[in-house]
This record gives structure tokens, sequence and C-alpha cells, in this order.
């Protein structure tokens, strides 16, 4: 963990020997923003210019509320820990040098896939829905074949699940020409296989050929709605190059967003419940209208595993929540309440 305070980026005082002397990955930066009330508009500028330069994660600190003016300065960071500021740029914690461990920690174990992130982010902030799920795609195809990855992999225990003896989606028809689709995997959580992705497809084709369908409902049986991308199924396809292809011709985010879909995404309403991890959150939050129980809580693991999300998290999620709360979930790995969800946008209904 290397600090760093926003003056000296203001002054650029040594900026250039502290990058030259680190890899373009791998570190993270903490910013103290003390005496950032001083800046005037030109080394806001510098600031903003010299944090963009820092390779890694760069972190901003304040013990204070944040001054809308810095507004610049935090949106160049990866995020900020304060106890308040301009936009969702920032995240109060209890405990800021505990939390500031937990990303020191993941950054350590997985910097490639921390340095992806911070890239993606960025580009998935200016792009389109479609263009976005394409960018993470082959990023994450990308770290399928790096060493992170192979880690976590190597060290999973290993043995294959027998495949569900019925279909993992069921759907049906309600009344007011409403269409139910259930994630059915509950055994499993409805962990979120190939087979599911492929029968959710299937499901909301139906309501793309039937226009008398009013609402599309979405929601999962037993106690999880989803707890993520089925961990089985982890590094068996069969090259990097092909997973992408298959991931974004299936996208079921992009589909419930009603890019693939067509005319579908206005009348698509998610139910959440219990556990909504990884693709649990990522495809979730490409619908209109998202209802959460009050048990429902959510996580990013995925660097954790050496990747980044790949059911389309890093495009759904920071257009509900912005990117710098998106890395905070990922970098620390912590689980999101569903009252902090609805107070920051990921969810649209809590009840």
């Amino acid at each position: 963990m290397l600090s760093v305070s926003v003056l000296e980026l203001a002054a650029e005082r040594a900026l250039r020997g502290l990058i030259d002397d680190y890899p373009p990955w791998g570190e993270l930066w903490v910013v103290d923003l003390t005496g950032s009330d001083d800046l005037d508009v030109q080394a806001i500028e510098r600031v903003v210019a010299a944090a963009d330069e820092l390779p890694g994660i760069v972190v901003g600190v304040a013990e204070e509320p944040v001054p809308s003016r810095l507004a610049p300065v935090l949106e160049a960071l990866s995020f900020t820990l304060a106890p308040s500021g301009p936009g969702s740029t920032w995240v109060a914690v209890d405990d800021t040098s505990a939390c500031l461990a937990e990303i020191e920690a993941t950054v350590t174990r997985s910097p490639l896939a921390c340095q992806t992130l911070r890239t993606l982010l960025g580009l998935t902030d200016v792009l389109s829905a479609r263009d976005g799920v394409v960018a993470e795609s082959l990023a994450y195809s990308t770290l399928l074949a790096g060493p992170e990855f192979a880690a976590w992999l190597a060290a999973r225990p290993s043995g294959a699940v027998a495949p569900d003896p019925s279909p993992a989606v069921r759907v049906s028809r309600l009344p007011g020409d409403v269409l139910e689709v259930t994630l059915d995997r509950p055994a499993r959580h409805n962990a979120f296989s190939a087979q599911m992705r492929d029968e959710l497809l299937a499901a909301l084709d139906v309501a793309k050929l039937d226009p008398t369908v009013v609402e599309v409902v979405l929601r999962g049986a037993g106690p999880s709605f989803c707890a993520g991308g089925d961990l089985a199924e982890f590094g068996t396809t069969p090259d990097p190059a092909t997973a992408h292809l298959v991931r974004v011709a299936r996208s079921a985010g992009l589909a419930v967003n009603g890019l693939v879909v067509d005319r579908l995404g206005a009348r698509v309403r998610v139910e959440l419940h219990g556990a909504c991890i990884g693709a649990g959150i990522e495809i979730p939050a490409f619908a209109e209208t998202v209802v959460a129980t009050p048990d429902a809580w959510f996580r990013l693991p995925e660097l954790s595993m050496g990747l980044v999300p790949g059911a389309g998290g890093t495009v759904s999620i920071p257009r509900r929540i912005g990117r710098w709360r998106t890395a905070w979930l990922l970098l620390t790995g912590r689980d999101l309440a569903a009252a902090t969800a609805l107070e920051w946008g990921l969810v649209d209904v809590v009840g």
C-alpha cells in the first residue's frame, strides 16, 4: 500500500519517480485528501491528470465530507472512502483501515484482474450497453487464460456436478397477460449454468414472439434468487476465444435489457430475494424494474477468482450505482444489504 497526499499530486512532486519505480499494475495507492479545500481549479486539473497516471488501484481517503467542487478529483479515483461527497464517487465505511486492508489483499492476490477492472470500468462508462458487454467479455476471456484464474481453479476441489433432472427454468402464464419466469435450481441456490442461461433466453423469446405479454416477471425458486455462475462449469469452456463469442451471442443481460429481445426491456420486472451473487445481480441490474425483499443481499466475488464480472456486471451495475461503488463492491468483496442497495439505486423497491 503506497500513500500520497493530494497536495503532492497537485504539485506533481516526485510523481514520475514513484510511477517509474513500480509496474503498471499490482499496487494500491491511497490518496489522502487532507488539504484539498485549498486547491484551485488549475491544481485540481493537475491532481486529475496525476491520478490517471498512477498504476494500479487508486483510492481516496477523507475524514470529512468532500465538497462538490472536488468532484473531478473523486471521479478520477477508483473510489473514495469518505463520510459523504459528490454523486456516487464515495463510500462511507465504519473502519477505513480495515477496508483498505481488504482492498490491499485483493490487489495483492489478483493484480492483473484488478488493473483490468480499472481499465474496463473506464471503458464501459462511455460505451453503449452492447459494446460494453463485448468489452467486458473480451477482458473476462483474457483473464480466463491468466495465472490468477488458473491458481484459483487449481485450488478448487475437482468433481463434476450431475445435471439437473428437470428444466432449470420454469415458465407460466399468469392472469393479466403476465409471463412468470422462474429460475428453478433451488438445491444449488439457482447457480447460473449454461443450461439455465439457454432456457432463460428461450423463455424471454416467448415474450418477444407474443406481443400480448404485458409484463415479464423474473423470480428465483428456493432460498436464493441466484448464487452466481455455476462454479462447477468454470474452466470447462474449450478455449477463451470460443467462450467470448458464446458469452456475447448468448448474453442474458442484454436479453433482459431488451437489446436482444425487441421492445422487452420496459416490460421486465425482476424480484430478488436471499443471495444475489455475481450473475445473480449483474443480469437483474439490466432490468427496467428491480424489486428486492428486505432479506436480499448482494456480492461481487469475481476478483477473488482472478476474474472480472462476466455476465454484464461492469455495464449494468455502474449504470445504476456508478463505476466507483461498483469497484468498491468488487475490490472489497463485501456483502451489500437491501437497504443500502435501495439507497444507492441498485434496486428500485424493497418490500
